[in-house]
């Protein structure tokens, strides 16, 4: 009995060059004479495979020639490196980034887009684990090429505004288990200092997926890091889960550790550091 393709493959007949689908750049449409334009942006935060990035909302773009028709720009993603992965934009994430940023906000507005917003961070870092590939029967019948995770996986959240996004790793994975951090900054040298990790005991084996919404310094990531690689894990296996990232962060963090991915929904100069105590109603 013919299989049923599996999610990534293509049904129909294979697309021609013409088909193939364009790099993504910003399009502004400008209207001449006297009367007045009006524009259209497409946001894509993904650096493509030769390393030039595709535009993001912040992006500052280059000169404008003479009709006024395409604009390309580049995002700090790019210059980064290819380790920092950003989830592709859309109106719907960028609403809840600003409602996010915005003090006006209420609490419960507030959890209630980032519960949303890590929910989308941790479906596509469950994305970056690997998979196999299997075969399933249908209850009519029909065999199924499909995948599933391979196991040996774990969370781990830097307290204490990591574990704001324990909640929404679980609804995705019911049995996963998930280590904690506590790690704070000296107030004077600002340096960060580990008080208390709880691992599972073979967590050397597992691929881990850190948890830690906002990254301002990366000193409190780095410091984690060091704390696993201590229990024997890899670099190249951690999974840095973020909604909010500054240049400088995200730059330190790859520096100190070039085998490490991390995923981030925005990089920004400016992170919304309140987010913590916001979150948990200590603000």
């Amino acid at each position: 009995m013919e299989a049923m393709p599996c999610r990534n493959q293509r049904l129909g007949p294979a697309p021609g060059p013409q088909d193939e689908q364009q790099p993504p750049v910003v399009l502004a449409a400008a209207t001449g004479g006297g009367g007045g334009g009006c524009s259209r942006l497409i946001r894509f935060a993904e650096p493509d495979e030769g390393g030039e990035s595709s535009p993001s909302p912040d992006s500052s773009s280059g000169s404008n020639n003479d009709g006024g028709v395409l604009v390309e720009a580049r995002s700090p993603a790019a210059e980064i490196g290819a380790q920092l992965k950003l989830l592709p934009m859309n109106d719907q994430i960028r609403e809840l980034q600003t409602i996010i940023r915005d003090k006006t906000a209420s609490r419960g507005d507030f959890v209630f887009s980032a519960d949303r917003l890590i929910r989308l961070v941790v479906e596509e870092g469950l994305n970056q684990l690997p998979y196999t590939e299997c075969t399933v029967t249908t209850p009519t019948g029909y065999k199924y090429e499909g995948v599933k995770f391979e196991k040996g996986n774990c969370g781990v959240s830097i307290m204490r505004s990591g574990e704001a996004m324990e909640q929404g790793l679980r609804d995705c994975c019911r049995s996963i288990r998930i280590g904690k951090i506590l790690i704070q900054s000296d107030e004077e040298t600002q340096r960060a200092k580990v008080y208390y990790a709880k691992f599972p005991p073979d967590i050397y084996r597992r691929k881990v997926l850190l948890m830690y919404p906002i990254l301002s310094t990366g000193n409190t990531v780095i410091e984690a890091v060091k704390v696993l690689i201590e229990h024997g894990v890899q670099p190249s296996v951690i999974i840095l889960l973020s909604l909010f990232s500054t240049p400088h962060g995200a730059k330190s963090i790859i520096q100190e550790f070039p085998e490490i991915t991390i995923l981030t929904t925005e990089v920004h100069p400016v992170a919304p550091t309140h987010f913590g105590q916001k979150y948990f109603g200590t603000d």
